[in-house]
């Protein structure tokens, strides 16, 4: 879901993946608080979004339409300085670490194994695969996939909540024969006393991690008591500007933070952060936007190279590659 906010002749880009929904609010709800509005205002206009919302439930679609014009507002404004985003935000790196995330349940073990590997390939030293649709056949799934990247690759799991507290519990005990460093979501990202639960009594080398849906502060007030590394996803937090509240609260409770998702978006914010660990290379997302924007940064020795010199997120909308999408 795409956003043009335009100032003159100068447009800036945001977009958010959501429902076709998500869109239908920011023309019913969200346009009237920009339209005409000073373009360096973000944060008050960040505010009035937040407060024209209040009404409809702020967490959700309204957080990720929000995330939406936000972006856009952050990348116009580069623009019309005609400096890259990331040093209007007052960026900490030059490149972002990554690593590469995949490895789908939907996968035979042959193309789960081809596709780990082929990220080590690329030159990541941190790779992620998808466990919990079918947990009988997790550690066999995760025994091949070590065996694809070899031993001095970092691996992740991602449960997505699928796992209850016992299972998830045994399954961190598991996982750590075959060196698994990161346990994402190992029950239902809601259940808080789970979470913190298993980050107390997982082994120590593994790290417990959540966040990908935190849409407002609150959220992530809530969480960063109980996981190892707090996750943010730039498109469903509010934006850049929630993005760097969350940031604030790593921050200030010394907790690492890492992204979700929607890496072309993110890499500017990510740069600025000051608790970045890594960002999430994630296949799909890698693939979608490949297809959709010119100007996409690329890998270079297993980090997100930043262009120095092109203004605002230095993407470019392909409207006649997407025409055959729009909804």
């Amino acid at each position: 879901m795409v956003v043009e906010l335009h100032c003159g002749k100068t447009c800036g880009l945001g977009y958010t993946y959501a429902d076709v929904a998500t869109a239908k609010l920011i023309e019913t709800k969200l346009l009237d608080c920009v339209r005409e509005a000073p373009a360096a205002g973000i944060g008050a206009l960040w505010a009035r979004m937040v407060c024209t919302v209040r009404n409809l439930g702020r967490p959700g679609i309204a957080s990720m339409a929000i995330a939406a014009v936000d972006n856009a507002l952050w990348d116009l404004n580069a623009r019309l300085m005609e400096r890259p985003l990331h040093s209007v935000l007052g960026a900490t790196r030059s490149s972002i670490p990554i690593y590469g995330s995949g490895g789908f349940t939907s996968y035979t073990k042959r193309e789960l194994e081809s596709h780990m590997a082929r990220w080590v390939h690329d030159g990541l030293t941190r790779v992620k695969m998808k466990v919990g649709r079918d947990p009988a056949a997790d550690v066999d799934r995760v025994r091949a996939a070590r065996s694809a990247i070899g031993s001095h690759t970092e691996l992740f799991v991602d449960a997505n909540g699928a796992y209850n507290v016992k299972e998830a519990l045994e399954f961190a005990h598991l996982f750590l024969d075959f060196g698994v460093r990161w346990f994402e979501e190992p029950v239902y990202h809601r259940d808080v006393r789970g979470l913190r639960f298993i980050r107390e009594h997982a082994p120590a080398s593994i790290e417990i991690s959540a966040g990908e849906y935190g849409y407002d502060p609150f959220d992530f007030e809530r969480l960063i008591e109980v996981v190892d590394v707090l996750q943010a996803d730039v498109t469903r937090c509010e934006g850049i500007t929630g993005f760097l509240l969350v940031d604030g609260l790593c921050a200030a409770t010394n907790v690492p933070l890492s992204t979700h998702c929607a890496p072309a978006i993110t890499a500017p914010a990510a740069a600025a952060s000051q608790m970045l660990r890594h960002m999430e290379y994630f296949f799909d997302h890698v693939r979608i936007e490949g297809m959709l924007f010119d100007g996409v940064p690329q890998v270079r020795n297993g980090a997100l190279q930043l262009d120095p010199a092109c203004p605002g997120n230095g993407l470019t909308f392909k409207r006649k590659d997407a025409q055959r999408f729009a909804i």
